[in-house]
């Protein structure tokens, strides 16, 4: 992936009733995920997420470390550090 892009630590819990950003938990951005943590579907909804809040292609969000793990790290194509920054001071 050439261009920007920026590295976000996030905390998912899946099965929830709804998709939402929680806030900030551990230093971590917690996300509530409505898909299963079964067959990926989880990561799956995790990318579409971040997708739409950051308004970048889905192709453009990679999970990098922690695929099976509640705790991730997601790169983000496309988005500067800056950008990334902006975004995650709504939460602190």
């Amino acid at each position: 992936m050439a261009g920007p892009y920026a590295a976000i630590n996030v905390l998912i819990q899946p099965r929830s009733s709804r998709d939402e950003i929680v806030g900030m938990h551990d230093g971590r951005l917690k996300i509530k995920i409505s898909a299963p943590p079964v067959d990926g579907k989880a990561n799956e909804r995790l990318t579409e997420v971040l997708a739409r809040v950051f308004h970048i292609p889905k192709s453009s969000v990679e999970i990098i470390r922690g695929r099976s793990s509640k705790l991730k790290t997601v790169r983000l194509a496309g988005v500067d550090t800056k950008t990334r920054e902006e975004f995650l001071s709504k939460f602190r």
